[in-house]
């Protein structure tokens, strides 16, 4: 059956682009939420059902999270990957025409994915996350270096700094892609992306350092990089009054879109654990809001992320869990309430708030963050973009340039004795209005069109495209799911998995056999080597056997 995908024109020149390119490597370089996954599978595709082109599909995503996200969405592309896949498992089963892995399972499992890549086709998801461990980097070269081809992608433009990443070219330690489509070209294209507004909030902060001196300083105040940082994480505790305060401003914000986006959701991103359930915690009492909190700790966050973007609730409190990649288009508010100030994290937080909802008319987006030098800094940069795309006919306001910051060095991490001491007096947010203040533009970080009143740039029309058939399974079971995310074929497998263990659990209770000659016999007669291995239709023939020989036995 012939698949038809919906392709916005980035991707199809994109795509053009990458069917011609020399070499094994290219790299695409694309805004949140332009779609680069679609973009990626699509060319994925037409690779595997060319003859003599790569036969297996590798993914490697920044978060686990990312793996069961990917494989979803390949499923309508005709694609069964494996998220589950561990290097353990032994063969990949021959209904599964690939994997999804991580960069942190790369790292231990090198050796094994080196089998697999001269005949895969490897798309490395945010590749700049290679740089993050340096085992990372040496390992993903260890495993993919014999790919047949490998296609990296980026939301974020990226440097080398301290360490290249591996099957990227670099001009003057800056990364080049093959393929840029940017905020700017996505909001000037319509349809694509949201502009996204920043409120900054102001603020009074005292607090005792950990050599025992008090300090008090405003937002306005120059201090070095190390009183700088204190001063942040001052305003972003719970022991002061700034973040409850703009937690009040920001649900009254998300109250008021809910009005015309009745779905419409916010993210807090948290500093750490403790204090996104303290956050977590602040929403519940004060404000009489339920969020769902996610993080790494709990087995069960990426569900909890997975049925927060399919259900209606309105705030989720997370870390680091929801600052890339993860697509929950109803985002519509954040408060960015870590004390993270690099422009890469920045801008992969403003990230989850630009992708844009079908069936809305003006739908800006709104990212509350403190208006601490650093951030303000990034957030004029992407505030410049937007302006000139929603207003690119205008002349620029004389007075409206960014002033130059040159950002400092981040603080050296403390040891826990100077964090154990560290001790917030009090926290005073101040320049703090009613929401629909905001809308105004005066309290925006860089001045705007009124996002309520503008009008949309004409939106390009979408292009359709065949997809060839691929060879393999047919599509997977039907799509309902109890937290409202479509399972994927390995999610039905994984229940056969627990289901032909429950009745081989029976079988050696009523036969008095052992698990492993239970096991080899059910083996033997669905005619498979491993569990792990076996495909769709010989995990049901293998429980077929197993739930007769136990009425029989």
């Amino acid at each position: 059956m012939t698949r038809r995908v919906r392709l916005r024109r980035w991707q199809k020149e994109a795509l053009e682009r990458f069917d011609t390119a020399a070499g094994r490597d290219f790299l695409a370089v694309a805004t949140p939420g332009a779609g680069k996954t679609t973009f990626a599978l699509t060319a994925a595709v037409r690779q595997l059902a060319s003859s003599g082109g790569p036969r297996r599909l590798v993914v490697v995503a920044p978060t686990a999270h990312l793996k069961r996200q990917w494989a979803a969405a390949a499923v309508p592309f005709g694609l069964h990957l494996d998220h589950r896949w561990s290097p353990s498992q032994g063969r990949l089963a021959g209904d599964m025409h690939g994997i999804v892995t991580t960069y942190q399972q790369v790292a231990w499992g090198a050796p094994q994915l080196a089998r697999l890549a001269p005949q895969s086709m490897v798309v490395f998801d945010e590749i700049h996350h290679a740089g993050d461990e340096r085992a990372w980097g040496s390992s993903i070269r260890q495993a993919f270096d014999d790919a047949a081809l490998r296609l990296s992608l980026s939301g974020t433009p990226f440097r080398s700094d301290t360490r290249s990443i591996p099957f990227v070219r670099y001009h003057l330690d800056e990364a080049q892609p093959d393929y840029e489509f940017g905020y700017g070209d996505a909001l000037a294209n319509g349809r694509v992306v949201r502009p996204v507004y920043f409120p900054r909030i102001g603020g009074h902060m005292e607090w005792s350092a950990a050599d025992g001196s008090a300090w008090a300083a405003t937002f306005d105040d120059a201090l070095d990089t190390v009183r700088a940082n204190q001063r942040l994480r001052a305003a972003l505790s719970l022991d002061g009054e700034w973040l409850p305060a703009v937690l009040r401003v920001a649900d009254r914000r998300l109250e008021e879109l809910r009005r015309h986006h009745p779905d419409a959701g916010g993210l807090v991103i948290a500093t750490d654990q403790d204090h996104a359930r303290a956050v977590a915690h602040t929403l519940a009492r004060r404000h009489g809001v339920r969020p769902v909190l996610a993080v790494s700790d709990d087995a069960a966050a990426s569900e909890r992320i997975a049925a927060f973007g399919a259900s209606r609730q309105p705030w989720l409190v997370s870390v680091r869990m929801v600052s890339e990649g993860v697509d929950i288009p109803r985002l519509r508010v954040g408060v960015y309430a870590t004390t993270t100030t690099t422009e890469l994290f920045f801008r992969q937080a403003v990230g989850r708030l630009v992708r844009w909802t079908p069936g809305l008319a003006a739908q800006p987006a709104y990212l509350f963050i403190p208006d601490d030098p650093r951030l303000r800094g990034w957030a004029q940069r992407i505030a410049e973009t937007r302006r000139h795309s929603l207003r690119r006919d205008d002349p620029e306001p004389a007075d409206t340039a960014p002033e130059p910051l040159d950002p400092p060095a981040e603080e050296p991490a403390d040891d826990h004795q100077q964090l154990s001491l560290f001790a917030v007096i009090s926290a005073v947010a101040t320049d703090l209005h009613d929401p629909a203040e905001h809308l105004a533009g005066a309290h925006l970080a860089a001045a705007s069109p009124d996002p309520a009143g503008g009008a949309e740039p004409g939106a390009e029309e979408d292009l359709l495209v065949d997809l060839p058939p691929l060879a393999g399974p047919a599509d997977g079971p039907p799509t309902d799911s109890a937290d409202g995310v479509p399972p994927t074929p390995g999610d039905h497998k994984r229940r056969l998995r627990r289901a032909n263990a429950e009745v081989a659990r029976a079988l050696v209770h009523k036969t008095g056999w052992t698990h492993a000659k239970v096991n080899a016999e059910l083996n033997r007669r669905a005619g498979i080597r491993r569990v792990t291995e076996a495909t769709l239709e010989q995990l049901q023939r293998r429980l077929r056997h197993a739930e007769h020989w136990h009425t029989t036995a």
